[in-house]
Parts: C-alpha cells; sequence; structure tokens
C-alpha cells in the first residue's frame, strides 16, 4: 500500500495527516502555532519556532501511522495565504512571518484607493488589495524596515517557506502568489508593471520561480529526512492555497459546485473558466486545476471569533468538560440549540481579525440587555460569522445559478446546530464532507498526481471525497433569518462614520 503526506499551515495550526490512496485518513497530528502580536492589528510567528513545529507535526504522523515511511511515495503543502514569509541568501528568515490577520498596512490600501491606483490594479489582477496581501505589507516593509528587504533573498507565502525547509529548493506556487496581487492573471506570470504601481518595482528579483500545484518541486533532503522521519528523496509537490486545498478536499471540480470554509478566515467560492471582471466579487486567482479560476470572496470573520470567545468567556466551562474527557464544543453546541432564533435579538459582528465592510472595522456585541446571558451572546456570535458567510455567498450569487447544495468545510462543520443555522439562513441545503483534515488532504492529492498516484484531480476526488449528509433548509426559518441579517446589515450601515472616527484617530497617531 502507498501513502500520501499533507501538511498544512493555518492561522492557528500546524497539521501533518497521512492518507492511503482512498483518501482515508490514517493519522494526523495538530500542533498550535504561536501568534505574536507586538501592537496592535499586527499579527507574526516566529519563523523558525514554526520549522520545529512542523518537523514534529510530521514526525507524530509518521510514527503514529505505523506506515513504513518508504511507503510514503509524496508528500505536499497547503497554508494560510496572503501574509508573508520572507528569507535570506541562506535561507534564515529576515524578519517574522507576517499572518493573513495582520492589518498593519491598511493604511497603504486606503491611500491605493483614493489614488486611483486601485482600478489600474484590477485590470491586471481581477482582485481588490487587502491589507494582510503581500504587496501591501511589502509597501509597509519598504517605508519602516527597509533593512529587511534589502536582506531578503526569497519573498514565500507560509506553505513555500515549509517546502524550501524541507527541500532547500526555492519556488513560488501559482495559486498562493495569484491571490495576493503579485501574478497578472491575464499572462499568469508577474509584472514588472504591476509592481509598479504598488511602488514595487526593487522586488521583483525576490520573487521565486513559479509552479503549479502538482508539480515536482523538489525531494526531501538528507538533513529533513533525519529531523522527520521521511526518507530522504521522497518526492514533494508545490501545493496550494488552503482555500484550494480545502475546495478540492470538499469535491470542487467543476463549475457546478460550490463551497463554504468555516476557519479562521470565511471562505466562500466556486470555479469558473473565466474570471469574473464586473467587479461584484473581490477576488480572483488561479485555481489548482489548470484551466480554471477561483472565484472568492473571504474575510477573517469566521470561526475564529468563536474561539475568541471560548478563550476568554468559557475559560471555567472549558476546564470543567476536559475534566470529564469531553469537549467545551459539546457545551456551546448544546447553549446555542438551547435558544430559538427568534428569541435572540443580539447582534454580533464578526470583525475581531478584520472585516469584510471596511479596513479598520471594529466588532461589536448590540443589544444586550440585564435579561442576556452567555448563551444569548454565544448564539450571537454563531448568527453573527453566518450573516458573514451570507453577505459573501450573496455576492456570488450574482455571477452564477443558485448550486443544488453548498459543501461546508472547517470548524463549524463540525457542529450539527451550526450547520443547520448555515442552511436556515442561507435557504440552501448545506453537504458536509467526511471529518479529516481536508487542507492536508487537498495537499495529498496534488502529491499523489506529482508521484503518479492519481491520473488528475478529477481522479483524486472520485476517489477521495466522500459526502457525509445533506442538511436541508427548514422553510419556516427563512423570514425569521431575513428579518435578523437586515438588522444585522443596518447595524454596519450605522456604524461606518464611528469606524471613521477609528481611522481618523488612529492616523492622527502615526
Amino acid at each position: 500500500m502507498k501513502y500520501l503526506l499533507g501538511i498544512d499551515n493555518g492561522g492557528t495550526f500546524s497539521k501533518a495527516a497521512i492518507f492511503d490512496v482512498n483518501g482515508k485518513q490514517i493519522s494526523a497530528a495538530s500542533i498550535p502555532t504561536v501568534t505574536l502580536i507586538p501592537k496592535p492589528g499586527y499579527a507574526e510567528r516566529d519563523m523558525k519556532e514554526l520549522w520545529y513545529v512542523n518537523v514534529h507535526a510530521i514526525k507524530m504522523a509518521v510514527e503514529n501511522s505505523n506506515v513504513d515511511s518508504r511507503d510514503i511515495v509524496g508528500v505536499s503543502f497547503s497554508g494560510h495565504g496572503k501574509g508573508l514569509y520572507m528569507v535570506d541568501a541562506i535561507g534564515n528568515p529576515t524578519y517574522n512571518g507576517i499572518l493573513s490577520t495582520d492589518t498593519r498596512a491598511w493604511k497603504y490600501v486606503r491611500n491605493w484607493e483614493r489614488e486611483g491606483i486601485k482600478e489600474k490594479v484590477f485590470d491586471k489582477t481581477l482582485q481588490d488589495i487587502l491589507a494582510c496581501q503581500p504587496v501591501s505589507i511589502l509597501a509597509w516593509f519598504q517605508d519602516h524596515e527597509p533593512e529587511v528587504l534589502k536582506r531578503t533573498k526569497y519573498i514565500f507565502s507560509v506553505k513555500d517557506y515549509i517546502r524550501f525547509c524541507l527541500t532547500g529548493e526555492a519556488y513560488g506556487e501559482y495559486t498562493d502568489f495569484s491571490g495576493g496581487n503579485l501574478v497578472n492573471l491575464h499572462t499568469k506570470a508577474y509584472d514588472r508593471d504591476l509592481l509598479k504601481l504598488f511602488g514595487l518595482e526593487d522586488i521583483y528579483e525576490k520573487l521565486p520561480p513559479l509552479c503549479h500545484s502538482a508539480e515536482v518541486c523538489g525531494y526531501i533532503t538528507k538533513e529533513a529526512s533525519e529531523l522527520t522521519g521521511l526518507q530522504e528523496g521522497t518526492v514533494v509537490a508545490a501545493g496550494m492555497f488552503d482555500v484550494d486545498a480545502c475546495g478540492i478536499a470538499s469535491g470542487l471540480k467543476s463549475s457546478d459546485e460550490m463551497c463554504m470554509i468555516a476557519g479562521t478566515w470565511s471562505i466562500n467560492e466556486f470555479i469558473a473558466k473565466e474570471p469574473v471582471i464586473n467587479g461584484s466579487v473581490s477576488l480572483n486567482s488561479m485555481f489548482c486545476i489548470p484551466g480554471y479560476f477561483l472565484i472568492e470572496e473571504s474575510s477573517p470573520t469566521s470561526a475564529g471569533n468563536m474561539e475568541w470567545f471560548i478563550r476568554n468567556l468559557m475559560s471555567h466551562e472549558k476546564e470543567e468538560a476536559e475534566k470529564d474527557s469531553g469537549s467545551v464544543y459539546d457545551i456551546t453546541n448544546q447553549w446555542v440549540e438551547d435558544i430559538n432564533p427568534e428569541e435572540c435579538n443580539i447582534i454580533f459582528l464578526p470583525f475581531l481579525n478584520g472585516s469584510n465592510e471596511e479596513a479598520l472595522a471594529k466588532a461589536s456585541f448590540l443589544g444586550l440587555t440585564a435579561y442576556h446571558n452567555k448563551k444569548h451572546m454565544l448564539r450571537s456570535v454563531y448568527e453573527g460569522i453566518v450573516f458573514s458567510h451570507l453577505t459573501h455567498v450573496k455576492k456570488l450569487l450574482k455571477n452564477r445559478k443558485t448550486p443544488e447544495s453548498i459543501r461546508l468545510s472547517g470548524g463549524a462543520a463540525n457542529s450539527k446546530v451550526w450547520v443547520q443555522m448555515f442552511a436556515d439562513a442561507l435557504q440552501i441545503p448545506i453537504d458536509t464532507v467526511e471529518e479529516k483534515e481536508l487542507g492536508a488532504q487537498g495537499a495529498a492529492m496534488a502529491a499523489g498526481i506529482a508521484s503518479g498516484i492519481y491520473r488528475d484531480y478529477e481522479e483524486a476526488v472520485e476517489l477521495c471525497v466522500h459526502i457525509t449528509s445533506r442538511v436541508y433548509p427548514r422553510p419556516e426559518y427563512k423570514k425569521v433569518y431575513e428579518r435578523k441579517y437586515e438588522v444585522y446589515r443596518a447595524v454596519i450601515r450605522a456604524l461606518r462614520s464611528v469606524w471613521e472616527h477609528f481611522a481618523n484617530q488612529i492616523e492622527s497617531d502615526i
């Protein structure tokens, strides 16, 4: 039997999972990664520590699998998009890694919009500019830490950095770089004129050669073999942006399907042969299947907000659950299920890590009274996250027919009450896929193609993707959620002037 290894580095965990050729997860290891927040709006991680965490996760997954490492025939990667990871000529980090929840470069985005650069960029990249994209962060470094850029030899995404550590080979990859405003989507190549619009002409030579997701980008080195337990010389494929990985692992292989990922980020996507160029969606990028574009609406407004709630407001409940060998998520789901949607009129804006409204929008609870308790607040968190997804989905549906169902993955997919809430609010059936590490699974599928296990992604999907349930919307809740969503949108409109006040205050302090 042959096996495949997928390595997934998201916003909060580094994961490694081993799969057989039919997509069965044999073992998995997940290790939390530390986010450094030296200032408000910053989100960093120690890159050397990240590498050691990956080594440990890979080693654990191999050891726990009882698989002979000689039978692991391919390795590949998934990782959070956007952000920035830089190394010097000998491979040492030149700064901490920057996460996709970092907003330090918000002012650059606003200035580019005011100066008309946003439209010129869209003509080339077919996407909006975000504060967390490499171009924005690089512009910040150019002004605030120019010596870092001078020392930098290669600009990577997170998965490119881990691949570089395992192989010693420096490559970029199309799904990540085309989603970061670094690639001209018309020519599918780097573009000096594009970089000039951002004032970043000097970084052109620091951009590594680009590969497709299932292309071979090196082999496990002797040093990496000794550290991880993988065999020296094992095939390593380029890998992909985690939204692509979760999409392909959910069965997103044609324009018929549509999927949502409810993790740290709210990811909502479909694929098409042609990009959407009417400006109604924020992101077009190259999908892992050559010839397809990923049409994406996303923001850091999803289940990461619930993790904050648990960490700050449910520490006691979490501790008690763990004492009883249970899970705090059993408690959260029961709390939410205990309250009917029409009985909770609190609105939560899930903007703790950023927003899909304005760069400086803030998270808020509105409508609290002395009657309410943590259960009501938690239900509003579940609903606010659903409404943020709904905002994105509505934009996507302007450009395609309503799908038969939407496939949901990420943390929310493990909650029956939450899946039902998605179905009721969207009034579209929700499919959940077999519970496993989907980011790592998508990466493993690319490794399987690179190593000759699968002919193409279509064969990989047919063998590996298994739908476990379909949850249908309840028509009687259609009006309830429509009214609640209207209030959610009204609150956002009412707070725009408040957020502008925050922006002016921060700008005056710079």
